[in-house]
């Protein structure tokens, strides 16, 4: 009698796992998240990471607003229930990085306890590290790199995060990196070093 053709390579319909992707790639993947007030320097240090950890030999991709809101995210504003979605759909996105062996770092105000949380429970404990990038309010006013402080502090943005919207400071994050303190450049060499051991295969 014929044997059924699905016993001959049992293991052939079986999906790579973690591991595999993570021994390929020398690396363990995980997913940073750096959350802070818009222009406390997020973004400049997550591509200035993702820029170093390549030099380094890891594999690593940024996510925010940039391609995240103009792409798959591109149907939801800013009311608190899209805020939500937006951040479920991110979280969802991250764990599926990790998933790959990737290191994910995503840069987002994510500006209460509530929505981090949020992430944290959907990508799994182990996997986040919360960076708390910090910048007051008064010092990113004064950067004001895409003018949006001098609209919203004029009434021409409503519900603006630190200003009539809250921003709920981490009060445990994993890393805190001042920006008003010190350079972009010791800012990611700052982050880099406390996690380069964490990704270390």
């Amino acid at each position: 009698m014929e044997k059924s053709s699905s016993h001959i390579h049992p293991i052939f319909d079986q999906l790579l796992q973690r591991s595999d992707k993570e021994k390929l790639l020398q690396q363990k993947s995980c997913v940073l998240w750096m959350t802070g007030l818009s222009g406390s320097g997020k973004s400049t240090i997550a591509k200035g990471l993702e820029r170093k950890l390549h030099e380094s030999g890891y594999l690593s991709y940024v996510l925010d607003g940039d391609n995240v809101r103009t792409g798959i995210n591109a149907n939801l504003g800013f009311s608190e229930e899209d805020r939500l979605e937006n951040i479920r759909r991110i979280a969802e996105i991250s764990k599926l990085f990790v998933q790959s062996g990737v290191i994910c770092i995503n840069s987002f105000v994510s500006p209460t306890k509530d929505i981090r949380q949020q992430a944290k429970d959907i990508i799994g404990s182990d996997d986040f590290i919360e960076i708390y990038i910090n910048a007051s309010f008064d010092v990113c006013a004064q950067r004001d790199v895409k003018g949006l402080y001098k609209k919203a502090l004029a009434g021409e943005i409503k519900n603006f995060t630190g200003l009539d919207a809250p921003f709920e400071a981490p009060e445990n994050a994993d890393i805190e990196i001042k920006t008003a303190e010190i350079s972009i450049e010791a800012a990611v060499n700052q982050v880099y070093e406390q996690i380069i051991q964490r990704i270390k295969y």
